[in-house]
C-alpha cells in the first residue's frame, strides 16, 4: 500500500481530480497507528473516501495551504500528536531546541497554537469550505479554557480558527458520520447530532434535549470561580452514557458553543479493525534527507494494547480525551502486528512497548460501565479504590506470554508505565511482579508515585505513599527470589498544586534516604483541561471548590525544584533560601540527615531546631496547618541508622536517573498528555497517537535557548457526528476493504 498523496501529481497519479478530504497537520507524515493523522485519512480512506495529506505547511504563505485545491467536503485540520505549544516551550517558557515531530527534530516547522493558525490560513482563500478540527490540541481546547503561556482564559478555538466543528476525544466514529453526512449533501451547519463532535450556533435549535448551560465566557472571564464551576460541569458530563450535552454562552458574539456528549467506546472488534489498516508503519521518504522523524524510533516496534485511564491523576488530561473506560485490542491483533514488526528489517528483536495511557489496563473497572458508564463523582483507583473495581492482570501476562514466544523476538519490555496500586489490588499481585521482573523489565522500573506527602498526592489523585512503598518492597523480594539487581526509578514532580515548601521538603528528604539523585524533575506544566491547570489558574479545586495553595512565581517553583535536586552544587543558594523559609534549618548542617552545610562563619546555623516552621510563601491555603518536621514516606523508607532500608534499592543507586525520552516534553507524562502520558493515542482529528504513551502532554527536559524574554500572543492567534466503519459506504469505495466495524448510532 502507499502513501495517500502529498502533491497535486500525486493525486492525478491516482486518476483524481479532487480530493473528498485535505488533510492539513502540524506534524510530518508518518504513516503509523501511533500517530493520529494516520489512523484517520487511513479510516477514511477505508471507507471509499479520498484523502490528500498536506503536512506543516509555510504559514506565512497562502498558497501552501492549495496544494490540491479546494477539497470536494471538507478541509481537517490538527496540530499533530502534541498540543503545539507544549512541543514548543518549556514550562518555564522557554523554546525547545528541538521538535521530535518535524524533520532531523528541526523546530519552526509549525507555528504556536497551529490549529488556529491553521484554521485562519485556510479561512483566507476558502471562506465557506467546511472546516473541522480535531487532533489533542483542539479537543483539549473545545470550549474555553485557561492559556497557561499567555496568563489567559481564551475562547474555543473554534471561534479563534474559523472551524465549523471539532471531531474531540478519539475520532474513529465521528469523522466517518461526519464524512457520511457531508457526502450525503447535509450543509455542515446543519450536522449537530454527532456525539463525539462540539460546533457553532447562533441559535439553540437543534441541541440535544437535556442540555447543561455552561457560564458565559464574559462571566469566567470576569470571575475565575465561574471557569471553576463550568469546568466541574464539563468533567461530571465525559462520560459517553451519562454525559449531557453541554452549551457554552458567548453573548459578546451572540452564539453559542455546543459540545455533544462523547463517542462511544470502541468494541474489542473495533478496535483491532482500526489496527488492521495498511499502515506503512513508518514516515514518508521525502523526509530520509533531513534525517528523518526522530518520533517514530520510540513507536516503530511499540504495541499500543488499551485506551482510555481509570487512574484519572488530576494533572493529565486522558480522561478529558480518551475517557475513564478502557478499551483494549485482543490478544490475536496483537500478535498479529508483532509478527508484521519481526519481519521489518530494522527489527533486531526486542519489542520496546507493549501499553497504552496505562500498560496494566486492559478491562472497564467493572462491568456497569459497558453500558451505563463510569460513576458521576465517583472515582476508580484513588484515593481509595471502588469496592466494585475488579482487579486482575493475567489477561495482561497472557498478551505477554504470547509475544515472547514469537520466533524472533529477544525480549518484549513494558515502558507505558504500570499502576502500582492497581497491582497490589490483585490477588495474583507478586505473580505478575515476579513475571514482569523476570521478563519485561531491563534493569530499572520507571513508576510514577510523584509525591510522597499523601496531602500533595491526594489533590493529585494519587494512592498514598505507603502503597508506593508497599509496591517497591515486593518489587525487591521479586527481584531478591530471582537473583537479580533491578531497581525502581521514580518519576517525580515539583510544584504541583498543593505544594508548599513543606511538602517540597518532604520529597528532598525522601530522594536523602533512598539515595536518589535525580538529573530530571519534571514541574507541574499547566496544559488545558486538566484538574490541575484549574487549581492553578482559579485557586480552587473545581471538584471541591475549596481552596489549594499553587506555587506561581519563577523563584519559588526554582527553590522547590532545587530541594529534590539538593546534591547539586548549583543549587545550593536555593536549597539554603527554600529551607530557612520554611522553618527546617536542622537540615542545613554537618550532620548526615541535613541537605546541605552552611556558609562559612556559621551563618545559617540552626536557630530553632523544634522543626516549627517560620511564616513563608509556602503556607497552604485551604488544608491544615500542622507542620511535620519530617515526611511519612522518608520516615518509612529509613532505618533508626539513617540508612536506606536496601542498599540496592530503587533511589540507592545514583543509576537511578531518569533518562531524556527523545518524545517527552517537559510536563507530559501526559499527557501531558501529555502521562500527557502521554497523550495516548490521541485521535486527530483525535486518535492523538502514542508517540509517548502515557500520561498527559509532557515530556524531558532539554536544553533550552537562552533568550529570557518569550513573548506569547498579545491579542490574536493569527501571525500576518456519529458511525464508524473501516469499511466501505460513500463513494470510491476501495476494493478488498476489510474491517469489522460498523457504522453504529451516533457518538473516547
Amino acid at each position: 500500500m502507499a502513501f495517500l498523496p502529498v502533491t497535486r501529481k500525486e493525486m492525478e497519479e491516482r486518476g483524481w481530480d479532487q480530493c473528498d478530504f485535505v488533510y492539513v497537520c502540524g506534524d510530518a507524515y508518518v504513516d503509523h497507528s501511533s500517530f493520529g493523522m494516520a489512523i484517520i485519512t487511513r479510516l477514511l480512506e477505508a471507507n471509499g473516501y479520498k484523502v490528500g495529506v498536506i503536512a506543516q505547511p509555510d504559514w506565512h504563505d497562502p498558497s501552501s495551504i492549495d496544494v490540491f485545491g479546494e477539497p470536494r467536503l471538507a478541509f481537517l485540520v490538527s496540530a499533530g500528536n502534541m498540543d503545539s505549544m507544549v512541543c514548543h516551550y518549556t514550562v518555564a517558557k522557554k523554546h525547545r531546541n528541538r521538535d521530535f515531530y518535524s524533520p532531523g527534530g528541526q523546530m519552526g516547522l509549525r507555528p504556536d497554537h497551529a490549529s488556529v493558525v491553521y484554521g485562519n490560513l485556510i479561512r483566507r482563500t476558502y471562506k465557506d469550505t467546511p472546516l473541522i478540527m480535531g487532533g489533542v490540541e483542539a479537543s483539549l481546547r473545545r470550549l474555553a479554557h485557561y492559556d497557561y503561556w499567555s496568563d489567559k482564559l481564551k475562547r474555543s478555538v473554534l471561534l479563534d480558527g474559523g472551524a465549523d466543528m471539532i471531531s474531540y476525544g478519539m475520532g474513529e466514529k465521528s469523522i466517518v458520520a461526519i464524512a457520511d453526512a457531508l457526502n450525503a449533501g447535509i450543509p455542515i451547519g446543519q450536522i449537530t447530532w454527532i456525539e463525539g463532535t462540539a460546533f457553532r450556533s447562533h441559535n439553540l435549535e437543534g441541541v440535544m434535549d437535556g442540555y447543561v448551560s455552561l457560564p458565559s465566557f464574559e462571566s469566567m472571564r470576569a470571575d475565575k470561580l465561574k471557569y471553576a464551576e463550568s469546568f466541574r460541569l464539563q468533567y461530571r458530563n465525559l462520560d459517553p452514557f451519562s454525559g449531557k450535552c453541554l452549551v457554552e454562552p458567548y453573548e459578546q458574539d451572540n452564539l453559542y458553543i455546543v459540545q455533544n456528549p462523547p463517542s462511544t467506546p470502541l468494541s474489542t472488534s473495533e478496535f483491532d479493525a482500526v489496527y488492521r489498516l495498511p499502515y506503512e508503519r513508518t514516515y514518508h521518504p521525502m523526509y530520509e534527507a533531513a534525517g528523518g522523524i526522530p518520533a517514530i524510533s520510540e513507536v516503530k516496534f511499540s504495541l499500543t494494547s488499551n485506551r482510555g485511564c481509570i487512574g484519572e491523576c488530576s494533572f493529565c488530561s486522558l480522561a478529558f480525551h480518551q475517557g475513564r473506560i478502557i478499551q483494549s485490542r485482543s490478544k490475536d491483533s496483537l500478535v498479529e502486528e508483532a509478527k508484521a514488526i519481526t519481519q521489518d528489517p530494522d527489527f533486531k528483536g526486542y519489542i520496546n512497548d507493549v501499553g497504552g495511557p496505562t500498560a496494566n489496563f486492559r478491562k472497564p473497572a467493572c462491568p456497569k460501565q459497558l453500558d451505563k458508564g463510569a460513576c458521576r463523582g465517583k472515582r476508580c483507583l484513588a484515593p481509595k479504590p471502588c469496592r466494585s473495581l475488579q482487579v486482575d492482570n493475567r489477561d495482561y501476562l497472557n498478551v505477554l506470554r504470547e509475544l515472547r514466544s514469537l520466533p524472533g523476538v529477544k525480549k518484549v519490555f513494558v515502558r507505558s508505565g504500570l499502576r502500582f496500586d492497581y497491582v497490589l489490588l490483585d490477588k495474583h499481585a507478586n505473580e505478575f511482579i515476579e513475571e514482569l521482573s523476570q521478563y519485561h523489565v531491563s534493569g530499572q522500573l520507571r513508576l510514577a508515585p510523584e509525591h510522597v506527602s499523601d496531602e500533595v498526592l491526594q489533590v493529585m489523585g494519587k494512592p498514598n505513599n505507603d502503597t508506593y512503598q508497599e509496591f517497591v518492597r515486593r518489587f525487591e523480594v521479586a527481584n531478591k527470589k530471582l537473583g537479580l539487581k533491578q531497581f525502581v526509578v521514580p518519576y517525580l514532580m515539583s510544584s504541583h498544586p498543593g505544594s508548599t515548601l513543606k511538602e517540597a521538603v518532604e520529597l528532598a528528604e525522601f530522594c536523602r534516604d533512598m539515595g536518589f539523585n535525580p538529573e530530571q524533575v519534571q514541574d507541574f506544566y499547566p496544559t488545558p483541561s486538566t484538574i490541575s491547570t484549574c487549581i492553578y489558574f482559579t485557586g480552587v479545586d473545581p471538584r471541591t471548590m475549596k481552596e489549594v495553595y499553587c506555587p506561581r512565581t519563577p523563584h519559588e517553583k526554582a527553590m522547590q525544584r532545587a530541594l529534590i535536586q539538593y546534591r547539586n552544587p548549583k543549587n545550593r543558594r536555593l536549597v539554603i533560601e527554600a529551607l530557612n523559609e520554611a522553618g527546617r534549618e536542622d537540615l542545613i548542617g554537618y550532620d548526615e540527615k541535613c541537605l546541605v552545610r552552611p556558609d562559612k562563619g556559621g551563618a545559617n546555623k540552626a536557630k530553632d531546631r523544634s522543626g516549627e516552621p517560620k511564616k513563608q510563601r509556602g503556607k497552604r491555603q485551604g488544608s491544615s496547618s500542622g507542620m511535620k518536621s519530617r515526611s511519612k514516606g522518608a520516615a518509612a523508607v529509613a532505618n533508626p541508622k539513617g540508612k536506606s532500608q536496601n542498599e540496592n534499592s530503587a533511589g540507592s543507586l545514583q543509576r537511578g536517573k531518569r533518562p531524556a525520552s527523545p518524545i517527552m516534553t517537559e510536563g507530559e507524562r501526559t499527557g501531558s498528555l501529555q502521562r500527557g502520558k502521554r497523550s495516548g493515542k490521541s485521535g486527530p482529528l483525535a486518535s492523538e497517537g502514542k508517540a509517548r504513551r502515557g500520561k498527559s502532554q509532557t515530556a524531558s527536559a532539554e536544553r533550552s535557548h537562552s533568550r529570557k524574554d518569550v513573548r506569547f500572543d498579545k491579542g490574536k492567534v493569527n501571525p500576518s457526528r456519529s458511525s464508524f466503519k473501516p469499511q466501505g459506504r460513500g463513494p470510491n469505495k476501495a476494493a478488498g476493504s476489510k474491517g469489522g466495524i460498523r457504522r453504529q448510532g451516533s457518538k473516547r
